[in-house]
């Protein structure tokens, strides 16, 4: 995280364009993982990130607004993390490895840990109802894997974005109701086989 900035008068507030979004969004990441999204006030987060509620507001006109913000840039880190580490014969075998890792790595994200823990309600929105700009931005990725897939023969014909979304809702499940199903101590093995299932669907 960000070294906090020497706390600062009303009277003399950063410029708006001086402040990082960053410096607000791991404010908003240690309020959320110790109280949840309904503990995240935007003067709590003005507080807490040491800028003035008017400048938080010139960016994000709502809390709603900041925690998308802040998954997205969670999301974003796990795939960059985990394209790091991928290897494949062919671009189905890294979609597929990255699919898994992301799966393993999203349950032990703290911020998704403490939302579940303690406002499923946030995520059931977006399962159920609407996409969110995480969920926008996976879909997105997948549809150029499986396009380029497409392309050297490796994954099978068809809507890029069906393919994705089918690959994502997989993902999904068992990132959220895995644990529920198998317990901890057997979800490497689950994921073994969300791996066999995802390429097994996705070979030409």
């Amino acid at each position: 995280m960000l070294s906090r900035p020497r706390a600062r008068s009303q009277e003399t507030p950063r410029a708006h364009n001086a402040i990082p979004p960053d410096q607000v969004l791991d404010a908003a990441h240690a309020i959320v993982c110790e109280r949840g999204i309904r503990g995240l006030t935007m003067a709590d987060l003005a507080r807490q990130a040491q800028v003035s509620r008017a400048t938080l507001y010139r960016t994000w006109p709502n809390v709603e607004g900041v925690v998308a913000d802040l998954f997205t840039r969670e999301f974003r880190g796990l795939v960059t993390a985990a394209m790091r580490t991928l290897d494949g014969e062919s671009v189905r075998e890294v979609l597929v490895g990255l699919t898994v890792t992301m799966v393993a790595s999203a349950r032990e994200l703290p911020l998704l840990q403490r939302v579940v823990e303690m406002d499923p309600e946030f995520l059931a929105t977006y399962l159920l109802y609407r996409r969110g700009r995480s969920t926008e931005e996976q879909i997105r990725l997948l549809e150029d894997l499986i396009r380029d897939g497409q392309a050297e023969g490796s994954v099978r014909p068809g809507d890029a974005t069906i393919l994705a979304s089918a690959v994502l809702l997989n993902a999904w499940g068992f990132v959220l109701t895995g644990p529920a199903f198998v317990g901890d101590d057997a979800l490497d093995e689950l994921d073994d086989v969300l791996g066999d299932l995802l390429d097994a669907f996705l070979r030409p």
